[in-house]
Parts: C-alpha cells; structure tokens; sequence
C-alpha cells in the first residue's frame, strides 16, 4: 500500500514537472506542489526501502566527485557548418537542390541557436541513466548528478516512450539567472562568468553536484541519437513533438519554413526579438525537415550536409583602454566607464564599455592602456569582459577611485564589503537631483498628489525646479504654463504641495532618500529620536525642580517647532553608537545616515525645508502590552493577495508592532505568501521560516 502510494506520488509529480518546465502551463499552486513533494518525502524517510533513482527528491544528493569519467558516443555528436550572409545561404540552399536535383521549395525546420553547452542524455525503459557533454563530438564527459538536478530535465520520461531513447540538446543559463549570479558574485567577491554560456558550461562540470543544483540552469531538446524500440515519425519537427509528448522541453520558437525565403524572414524576425527572449542565441539553425531526404544528402566530414547555421554579427571583439572616467548614476553609484578605442560589436561601433566597480577592475586587473575583450549583448551595455594580459603593455596606467563625487564634489562612500561606491550627496548632486525629487513625492514619502514622475521631468527640464526645496516655491502661473497642465491642474498641484507640508517625521526622513534606510527603518528612528527629546525635556525639568506631567504635556503641546528641530536635531547630530542602539540599524546603514548628514549640502537642504513650513505631529507610539503585540518580530510579504492589499496588510503587520521588510534573511520570522509568490518563497523554504497563505495572516495574526 505504502510503494503504491510512493509510486502515484512519483507520477503525480512527474506530470506537474512536465506542465510547469516542459509545457509553462501548471495545474497546481505552488503550495499544492509543495505539498505533494513534502508528501513523498515524509513517506520515503518512513520508508527508505522503497526509494528509487527516478523519484523527484532524488535529483541532489551524491557525493563529490573526483573527477568526470569519460563517455563514448554511440551516434557522433556533429558539429555544424555556418552561413553568415543572405548570400551564402542561397549557396547552401542551391548545393541541396543539386544534390537532391529537384526544383520545388525545400521544407526547413528554423530554431534559435542557442548559446550554452551540447549534451546527449540516455534514457533506458524510460528512466535517465546517463548524461554526457559533447566534448569532441566522439567522447565526452559523464555529468548525469549534475544534469539530474536541472528541473526541466524528466528523471523519467512520460507516456510511450520508446526503450532506449539519446536525445540531444543544449544546457544554458537564462540572462536573469546569469545577471542574478554575477550580481551576487560581485558583491561578495567571487569570480563572476563571462557569458552565459561560459555560466553554464562552469555550472554543468561542476564536481559537487550540490553547487550545480545552486545554478538556474535549463535545458532544450533538439535532436535524436539512438533510439529503439519505436517507429520514428517522418519529420524533424514531428520528432520535436514526440520528444516533447515524452517530457523533453523543446524550444517555443522553432517553426517551419519554406525556402530560403522562409529562412531569411525567420532570421530578421529572430533578430528583431532576440533581446526579449529569457535566453542568449547567437544565430538560427536551418535543417531539412523530411528525414528522407536527411538521409539522401548524407554528411560531410564531421557535419551534416541538410543542416547549417546562420549566425549573428559577432558580439565579442578585441579593443583598447584609452581612459577611464567615472559616472554617477541616479542612485548615486559610481561606475567606472572605459573609454575605448573604437570598434566594430554585435553590429554596432562601440567607443564606452563599462567596468561595473573597482572591485571588478582589481578583480579582473583592469589598467589604462590594456588591450580587453569587449562583450556585448544586444541592447545591454557593452562591458569589459576580461584583459587580454599577454598583449598588456609596459605603459598600462593604474586606475583609482576619486575621493569626491565628479559631479557634485561631495564625499565618495564605499561601505566595507560592497561592492559599489556612492555619491553622499544626494539631495544635492545634479546627477540625482531628479530621481530625489521623485522619490520625495512619492506615495510612501510626502505623497505629493498629481507630482508624478512626468511633471517632475518638465518642471525639472523648464529649470523650475532644481533641488528638492523648490518644490514650495512654485507658483500656479508658472505651473500652469507647462504643456498639458492648465490652471485647474496646477491649482491642484500647488494644494497638494501645501497640503504635504504636515506630515509625518517617518516620512519625512525615508523621502529624504538615505541608503537603506526604508520606511520601517525611518519609522524607528523617528520614534527613537522623538522619545529621546521628550526624555530630555522630562529630564530638564527634574533638575528645575518642577517635574509633573503636566509640565511635560505642555512641551509637548506648545513647543512643536521647538521638538521638530531638536528631533531631526539629535537624528543629524548621532554618533554610530548611538545609531546602532535603535532596532534594524546596523554598522552599515549607521554608516550611510551618518555620511548622508555630513554633507553641508545636505543639511542646507533640509534647512530650506523646514524654512518652507515643512512640520510634523508627534509619531504614533509603539504598541505595547497589547495582546496580539507582534513587536520584534519581522515579516516578509510577496505575492499577490485577494482579500486585502499588500500595502494594507502592511500597515496593519506595522500597527501591531511588527517589522516589513522586503527581503528574506534569516532573521525573518515569517514569510506571507500570496498567489503567484516568487523567489522569496523559495528562499523562505530553503531556510526553513514559517510560511502564512493569506488565510492564516487573517486568522492567525490579524485575529480576524
């Protein structure tokens, strides 16, 4: 009863696999899937006798290798010849006719060619027994515990499926995937990928398949080698299909065309949506759709003489360093900008490549003078990909990080262990002068009604505004005056700006755009700061002898603007220490607010507006000695909810107490999930935290 049970679970979930990685189309939630695998693993720990190979908790688990055993190909793995113009393809379309002496259209199969690594995989009575890398095209590499922990890949086939089944296709890394891992790899000051494809190729031989496992990696089929057991179909496309109906993804893109003309329209139309795939291809493969005639044509050497590639301009050159500049983007991150000698990329001529931070350029020994490698992939900007050292000259120049911002002048901070160095003077350098503006408007800062990202460009573009300040010293004419405005609308406009001026502190401090400090962390320093100034005032007043509370009371009824600017005062003036004494302020963010209000054109800033009438009630108190007091506690919200919205659930997590963070750490106490919730949910499960569905956040916490 109990194997039964295991082996309905194993289908069960071999065919939710097949619908979301092979088919993009799942039947179940996540928390459904979830709960059959957990299921299964229950049952299988109860009963390890009954585990097999093929079951879905079995993908991870062996023991780093030594080294990757070689394997011998049954049926060669080719390689294929290439076209590179309109031209040359009519030559191999012609070469075909000729060969095969007909004059009607020759049916092709067109498919993205696709930049990641050949593998055969060899399945036997349906199960995945071994998987090797192309190598030479007659031997390769033995990676099976690596390719076993690839989702999109069945550990068991579906249907009637033949009994033994090679099928061929290509291991990548999608661009997200690629970005994610480098980001972080920067970050922490590992060694980032080229390419995806070198991504994938360094994941897949991997000797500890628990590091493979870590990797986003995929896969799509897109050949047969040995097969028995089965009549194959007549067509390359059918034998798509049937590889797809046995649970192999085969790529979304492949169609069939007629003639060269059909190519030709399938490689611009490639071309033209290329940079939206999830994916790299650096060309299109053409091959003779009808096996028979597959079979007339024959091969040449060591490819085959019904297929070919056409591939895109090259997206790699060669290139020099002819000087480094700094930029400063709207976030005030400094990056180093390589100005290059010109050279012909990916079709267009590049003269500025970027070399992301310093970390990157010690990493990768990046100088002034060096001849490097330029990459760069479609609409993305083109990077330095590596130095080419053995051409490096004996005149290279070192390249330093400036002290002061190149665009303001103000402090360059570079917190220890990041990555990227920051401009301090974000209120005032001309580079993030716009992006603080809209921040400061936003919904969740000053909320500033009808000041939208658009009308601060035109304000910005008119030079009506030019720091945050300005902002109150607009007019109605002036407004008015814009394109598309009009007197009613800037009416509105002038309203909403007057009508900000009372605010919250919170507010005021998370619109003034400091490093990592959100709207919790700003709600914690206005609390903190608020309660040190009432203490103080409690405290002055012991000395005079006339401590009573309604003493205190009366400060803080009749001295607002007096606890306003000690307030922000004392918030300005903290120390480190002081600053870590308060809930979710650490060293680092200590750091960031402390350099913030170190920049003289910071603090003039904020002066002007509390000149323009900028002022603040006292902040809520804290829930205490409440019952359903979630305080301490941090939860992480991600997505989508039916019964309320996030930012509602938000604010009531925050009235009793708790913590809202938008990343999850081992420090969170709980995840709510809603549908559709990605990689938050994920990383919850992989650390253990408590998950809540939407359900349980009402009952649970809410106490609905």
């Amino acid at each position: 009863m109990i194997k039964e049970k295991i082996q309905t679970l194993h289908k069960l979930i071999q065919h939710h696999n097949y619908r979301y990685y092979v088919l993009d189309d799942p039947e179940v939630s996540d928390s459904e899937y979830d709960q059959l695998m957990r299921e299964l693993q229950s049952l299988e720990a109860e009963h390890p006798e009954f585990i097999t190979d093929d079951s879905p908790t079995q993908r991870v688990g062996a023991v780093p290798l030594s080294a990757f055993e070689q394997v011998k190909h049954q049926v060669p793995m080719l390689s294929l010849g290439n076209v590179f113009s309109e031209e040359e393809l009519k030559a191999f379309d012609k070469r075909l006719h000729d060969r095969l002496d007909i004059e009607a259209e020759i049916e092709y199969v067109a498919e993205p060619k696709l930049d990641g690594l050949a593998v055969s995989l060899l399945y036997e009575d349906g199960k995945l027994v071994q998987a090797a890398t192309r190598g030479d095209g007659s031997t390769g590499e033995n990676v099976t515990q690596n390719i076993r922990t690839i989702q999109s890949i069945p550990l068991k086939l579906l249907g009637n499926y033949p009994s033994v089944l090679e099928v061929r296709g290509e291991v990548i890394m999608p661009k997200d995937g690629f970005e994610a891992f480098n980001a972080k790899a920067r970050e922490t000051g590992e060694k980032t990928f080229v390419n995806p494809r070198n991504a994938a190729a360094g994941s897949l031989r991997q000797l500890d398949s628990r590091i493979t496992a870590q990797r986003p990696l995929d896969m799509y089929c897109y050949a047969m080698g040995r097969v028995e057991g089965i009549n194959l179909p007549a067509t390359h496309y059918e034998m798509l299909q049937q590889l797809n109906s046995w649970g192999l993804r085969i790529n979304p893109e492949i169609r069939i065309v007629e003639g060269v003309t059909g190519c030709e329209a399938y490689y611009q139309r490639m071309g033209e949506i290329r940079q939206s795939l999830s994916y790299e291809i650096d060309g299109v493969v053409y091959k003779v759709n009808q096996f028979k005639l597959q079979e007339a044509l024959g091969f040449v050497s060591r490819a085959p003489r019904w297929a070919t590639a056409h591939k895109f301009p090259a997206q790699e050159e060669m290139s020099e360093i002819l000087d480094v500049e700094f930029q400063v983007g709207r976030t005030g991150a400094i990056t180093p900008v390589a100005r290059l000698k010109p050279t012909f990329v990916g079709g267009v001529t590049v003269s500025n490549a970027t070399l992301h931070n310093m970390d990157e350029v010690e990493r990768k020994d990046v100088r002034i003078g060096d001849r490097v490698i330029i990459r760069r992939a479609g609409d993305v900007i083109p990077e330095v990909a590596r130095v080419v050292t053995e051409q490096r000259p004996d005149n290279t120049v070192a390249i330093n990080l400036p002290t002061a911002c190149p665009v303001c002048g103000s402090e360059v901070e570079k917190a220890e262990g990041e990555a990227i160095a920051r401009c301090t003077g974000g209120l005032y350098c001309a580079a993030q002068r716009k992006e603080s503006i809209k921040h400061f408007a936003s919904r969740k800062a000053m909320d500033i009604d009808g000041l939208g990202d658009k009308l601060v460009d035109q304000l910005f573009d008119e030079k009506l505004i030019e720091h945050i300040d300005d902002l109150y010293q607009l007019n109605i004419d002036d407004v008015a005056a814009l394109e598309r405005m009009g007197k009613k609308s800037a009416e509105n406009l002038i309203n909403a700006l007057a009508a900000s001026k009372k605010n919250e502190l919170s507010r005021f401090i998370y619109a003034l755009g400091i490093r990592e400090v959100g709207e919790a962390t700003a709600k914690s320093l206005a609390h903190y700061f608020d309660e040190k100034v009432v203490a103080n005032a409690a405290k002055n007043r012991r000395k005079r002898r006339s401590l009573r509370h309604k003493h205190l009371a009366q400060f803080m009824r009749t001295s607002r603007a007096k606890r306003i600017e000690k307030t922000l005062s004392a918030l300005m003036h903290a120390n480190n220490e002081t600053l870590q004494k308060i809930d979710d302020v650490g060293p680092v963010v200590a750091s960031h607010i402390q350099h913030f209000f170190k920049q003289k054109h910071n603090r003039d800033i904020i002066r002007k507006l509390l000149a323009a009438g900028i002022h603040w009630s006292a902040p809520a108190a804290p829930v205490e000695n409440n019952e359903l007091s979630l305080k301490g506690n941090i939860y992480v919200l991600t997505g989508k909810l039916s019964h309320i919205t996030r930012g509602e659930a938000k604010a009531k997590l925050e009235a009793l107490g708790a913590k809202v963070t938008g990343s999850v750490s081992k420090k969170t106490t709980a995840v709510i999930a809603g549908e559709k919730a990605g990689s938050k949910l994920t990383k919850a499960k992989k650390l253990g935290l408590k998950i809540y569905n939407e359900e349980q956040m009402l009952t649970e916490l809410f106490i609905a």
